[in-house]
């Protein structure tokens, strides 16, 4: 009798046999949905053979000699299946570990590479599972059942790491089962029809506004309705800020998810801000227990009721109705090899996913995220809907054949209706004339580039009603006074506010001036959706008028610290301005990014260059999923986090980091108070006495005098870098 897992208080043990079928067979289910089912299947069977050696049933009853037990599944799916097996040894050989570097022909066990496992000739035998283990094969001329638009091997790799998925989610949860003694409440038996009765309630309260804007956002409203009859596929949402895109969106989604059979829908946004906000909009709408809001700023209640203990879970694999998420969080994913990346992949497929504010998908990694949606919609039957106010001109980037609908009947139309503001070229402005100009309003929004131009800026004006945002804030201390500027604007009160880019998306704020440093295109036009959003702007006779958005270029000091990448878009932007009257008309939008993809070119939309990385070596199969994860990262991994103590219940949780062994839902708790900065910037206060470390890692700031609740962390260092954000 050969053993998988065994509970050492109470001596229960799970079968080998009856982990591997029932692994396989749950693998099997979850890849039916794109066809790749009996490749599953044969990865659940195969990847614990190395279980049935005498020495690692030794390890299960108490041996501490470690014992690989991947590489004889990978050994054995290779040598039955050839190339097929190869894509199965991947999943198998990186099931704990991560999908490995295909790696050299030279490679013989020590590099971590499949090569290395599937040439490794001394692993223990593992014939027991002669004996128990019925015959598995493929089908007659199985292939992977998949169109090719995005070039062979991106098209494998993606296959791989989806089949990757399902035996890591299907290998978790049937671990998970026998050491909870199936008491682990998953899933949820949930048709998304009754969430469509509650958004309907919803719709039917906007009908009862008759002014002329909710007509109109009614009538973007039914255009939505109407198009989710449509088959799956890819869809554009050009919506001007102001017409309610977020549920506009959501009805589509929805009622196309209803009518194509489909699972889920997933809400993908570019920034936490705008997550946060629109999470909780849902939720109002469809419960707190169906909406999970997946980011790195979300703290589950873990422990607090079973509601919430089902969130957490969920956060693992996504089994839940509708997932609110980061581009970060989704297309990094979508690039991973570690399986707590990758488990939740396979629950993309059959989804309906919104890509809100569109334009802001990562410019340097365009290409990869772009392939990424193709792939979906061409082979995982997904629909995607490209949602935004900019029309970016994505549709050169797609594949020829796949075309792009418009759920919009009107959209030019749409955008003479919402035009709110009126863009004017300023030129360049110090600071003290900014200052003059904002002092001089009642209730004014600047945003600068850069956390450094926005502290001194916000230091020359003048009164108790003058606001200060940027990351140099913790969360805590950001959400906090976003929530007084609403406030204080919502009573008509004098505000004025000085901000970085955090701002300019998904921040629902309603200036009737805005002030924006020199930026990309699609970043003054977010910024101008702070302006006049409602429309309510009236001059001394009472007649309607446009807002004010004046565009202008910051001193030499605070521009020659902005990085080329930024230079060659404001370069860009400023080429626009020169060519077009109104910037923000969509002729003039999309010429501006025409014109940027054309000078950054295909290397300049993929930094990494990861779209030639899995086209390399495609004919043997091999790809480097270790590198590629490694490449393809949105967010580097170039800053330290500082943790504010005097902030909310900072205190309580750094006290729990000194006594906890693992420590990862303190630290996610911790996020609302913690500040990242470069690590130079970090070195720097380190080498001061200004911060010091908790349990020999976690930087906390010791020096309080350094750290602000209305202007953030005072650094005081020169260290020549702009400080972005």
């Amino acid at each position: 009798m050969f053993i998988a897992h065994k509970m050492e208080e109470s001596s229960r043990t799970h079968l080998l046999i009856d982990h591997l079928e029932e692994t396989a067979e749950m693998a099997r289910s979850f890849a039916d949905k794109f066809g790749a089912g009996e490749y599953a299947y044969i990865a659940g069977m195969l990847h614990d053979l190395g279980k049935y050696s005498l020495q690692f049933q030794d390890r299960i009853n108490g041996s501490k000699k470690l014992v690989d037990h991947s590489t004889a599944g990978a050994q054995e799916a290779y040598k039955r299946f050839g190339n097929i097996g190869k894509m199965i040894a991947y999943c198998i050989g990186g099931h704990h570990a991560g999908i490995p570097n295909a790696g050299s022909k030279h490679d013989v066990g020590i590099e971590g590479t499949l090569s290395s496992k599937l040439n490794n000739d001394n692993i223990y035998s593992y014939d027991g599972y002669l004996g128990e283990m019925p015959e598995i094969g493929l089908p007659a001329n199985s292939m992977p059942d998949v169109k090719i638009t995005n070039g062979i091997g991106f098209a494998l790799s993606f296959y791989i790491r989806m089949l990757y998925s399902c035996l890591v989610d299907a290998d978790f949860l049937n671990t998970e089962a026998f050491m909870k003694d199936n008491k682990v409440q998953r899933g949820y038996d949930l048709h998304l029809k009754s969430l469509l009765d509650e958004l309907n309630k919803k719709i039917r309260s906007f009908e009862k506004a008759t002014n002329p804007i909710n007509t109109k956002r009614n009538e973007i409203l039914n255009s939505c309705i109407s198009k989710a009859e449509n088959q799956r596929g890819l869809f554009s949402l050009t919506v001007p800020t102001g017409g309610g895109k977020t549920f506009s969106s959501m009805a589509f989604a929805l009622n196309h998810a209803i009518e194509n059979d489909m699972d889920r829908i997933i809400y993908v946004i570019p920034y936490t801000s705008i997550i946060e906000q629109n999470a909780e909009e849902f939720r109002k709408v469809f419960g707190d227990d169906v909406v999970l809001e997946h980011h790195s700023n979300f703290d589950f209640k873990d422990g607090e009721n079973e509601k919430y203990n089902k969130l957490k879970l969920s956060s693992e694999n996504w089994d839940i109705p509708i997932i609110v998420t980061t581009n970060v969080q989704f297309f990094e994913s979508l690039y991973a090899n570690r399986s707590s990346r990758c488990r939740k992949l396979h629950n993309i497929v059959n989804s309906v996913i919104i890509f809100d504010e569109a334009q802001m998908l990562p410019i340097n990694y365009l290409i990869p995220c772009v392939k990424v949606i193709s792939e979906l919609v061409t082979n995982y039957k997904c629909s995607a809907v490209l949602c935004t106010a900019t029309q970016p001109a994505l549709d050169n980037l797609f594949p020829k054949e796949m075309e792009i609908k418009e759920i919009c009947n009107d959209v030019t139309g749409l955008y003479n209706f919402f035009k709110r503001t009126n863009i004017i070229k300023r030129g360049l402005m110090d600071n003290d004339t900014l200052a003059k100009e904002i002092n001089a309003h009642r209730q004014a929004l600047c945003i600068v580039n850069t956390r450094k131009h926005a502290f001194e800026l916000f230091s020359m004006l003048e009164g108790e009603d003058v606001y200060h945002l940027s990351t140099y804030m913790c969360p805590f201390d950001r959400r906090a006074v976003i929530s007084e500027i609403k406030d204080r604007l919502n009573r008509g009160m004098p505000c004025k506010v000085i901000s970085t880019s955090l701002i300019e998306a998904g921040v629902d704020i309603d200036f009737p001036v805005v002030y924006r440093a020199m930026a990309g295109l699609d970043s003054i036009i977010q910024s101008a959706g702070r302006c006049n959003r409602e429309g309510e702007l009236k001059n001394g006779n009472g007649e309607p008028v446009l807002g004010e958005v004046h565009v202008f270029i910051s001193e030499e000091k605070y521009s020659k610290r902005e990085p080329k990448f930024f230079k060659s878009i404001s370069k860009i932007t400023k080429g626009t301005m020169r060519r077009f009257d109104d910037i923000a008309s969509l002729d003039a939008i999309r010429s501006y990014f025409e014109e940027m993809q054309y000078i950054l070119s295909s290397k300049g939309l993929d930094t990494n260059n990861i779209s030639q990385m899995l086209e390399e070596n495609v004919s043997k199969l091999d790809f480097d999923f270790k590198d590629i994860a490694s490449e393809f990262k949105i967010i580097k991994d170039d800053t330290r986090p500082v943790i504010i103590p005097s902030r909310g219940n900072a205190n309580e949780l750094i006290s729990r980091l000194k006594e906890e062994e693992f420590h990862s839902k303190t630290l996610r708790s911790l996020q609302a108070y913690t500040v990242n900065i470069y690590e130079n910037e970090f070195i720097a206060l380190l080498n001061a006495g200004r911060v010091r470390l908790v349990a020999n890692e976690f930087a906390v700031l010791s020096d309080e005098d350094s750290y602000n609740e209305k202007t953030g962390l005072n650094l005081n260092l020169e260290t020549g870098i702009g400080i972005y954000a």
